[in-house]
């Protein structure tokens, strides 16, 4: 071979090797990009996730479990701790009844519509509050057993304090924000410690299993429960699902079965309706159920364990209000004409 032509094809490789590193690179890139879209398939659709043994707090299962997220209307659940702690107290009734202001009435996302100068006992809007998600029953009952909405949200955190929930911190009574304002926040973690202090009051689960109810007769009123894991899943009792556009489909359940409980947080799911969120969490408490402990006598359940469920899918078909600020998965009203403002 000549050295001209040894020469030309020295050179010729030289000037090919930014073009074949450069054809490497552009190779790589659809993969990473492919990588990452796959990162968060429907079975790990959530910013975090927990399941705990409800008999002695046990971590059965957790991923992200103290990432920061938005509980929504799933805040409504320290809101009911404080309403039952006051009426095991003696300072709150049942029977109580509480006037509607035009606070109250002027409420957003989810609600059942009241009126100004209404008048509904405390039992009433508890029921409302857990059943119908509604977030002017919860300003309500805060303003009751509170005095004010402000002092009810500083016992709400004070009691999370005393819980042990150090990465949360409420500002409303019940998850509603718009865009423009500061959210509730806490952990799964700090949730699932809330929840397993609420599975101590009958009470409590009384109301979170409740499915349907009537709220007011004239005109009709029949709430539904947004929690679809009540008709899915043989033994679930609660608690409180939760929606805000911009932090996901957030939700808190807990299962009662053969003398054992699981309590499963998911938060920050973004499928559609928050069906991945249900998904993952009756898969998560399937897997947990197993490796869970007997309960002690004092928290097993004095009533019958729920009735079987329904196959997933079967239960009624209730849309999400998408991108409206805590407006929860707004189960539809029944029959219902809402009052006029």
């Amino acid at each position: 071979m000549s050295l001209l032509l040894r020469t030309s094809l020295a050179l010729a490789l030289v000037l090919a090797l930014p073009f074949s590193s450069l054809a490497a690179t552009k190779k790589k890139v659809p993969a990473t990009a492919a990588g990452a879209a796959a990162a968060k398939p429907a079975d790990h659709d959530y910013t975090g996730a927990i399941v705990i043994d409800a008999a002695d707090g046990k971590v059965l299962f957790e991923d992200n479990a103290d990432v920061s997220a938005l509980p929504a209307s799933v805040t409504k659940l320290m809101n009911l701790l404080l309403c039952v702690e006051a009426i095991d107290a003696g300072k709150v009734r049942l029977s109580d009844r509480i006037t509607v202001t035009a606070e109250e009435a002027g409420m957003g996302g989810s609600q059942v519509y009241l009126k100004q100068g209404e008048v509904f006992t405390v039992e009433e809007l508890l029921y409302a509050m857990m059943v119908q998600s509604a977030n002017d029953a919860a300003l309500g009952l805060a303003k009751h057993v509170g005095g004010e909405r402000e002092s009810f949200v500083a016992q709400m955190n004070q009691r999370a304090a005393q819980l042990g929930m150090s990465h949360t911190k409420f500002v409303t009574p019940h998850g509603l924000a718009s865009p423009k304002q500061e959210a509730d926040t806490s952990t799964p973690r700090d949730i699932a410690t809330l929840s397993r202090e609420m599975i101590r009051h009958p009470l409590v689960l009384k109301l979170t299993s409740t499915k349907k109810r009537v709220f007011r007769r004239e005109p009709l009123m029949e709430m539904q429960n947004h929690n679809k894991l009540l008709w899915q899943i043989p033994g679930c009792d609660g608690l409180k699902t939760g929606y805000l556009a911009r932090g996901g489909f957030a939700l808190a359940a807990t299962v009662y079965r053969d003398g054992k409980r699981v309590i499963a947080v998911v938060m920050g799911s973004r499928g559609t309706h928050g069906r991945q969120r249900d998904a993952i969490a009756r898969r998560l408490m399937a897997e947990a159920f197993p490796k869970a402990s007997p309960l002690p006598a004092h928290l097993i359940p004095q009533e019958p364990e729920p009735e079987a469920a329904v196959p997933a899918g079967a239960e009624p078909a209730t849309p999400a209000a998408e991108g409206e600020e805590g407006a929860d998965e707004a189960a539809p009203m029944i029959r219902f004409n809402p009052p006029g403002k």
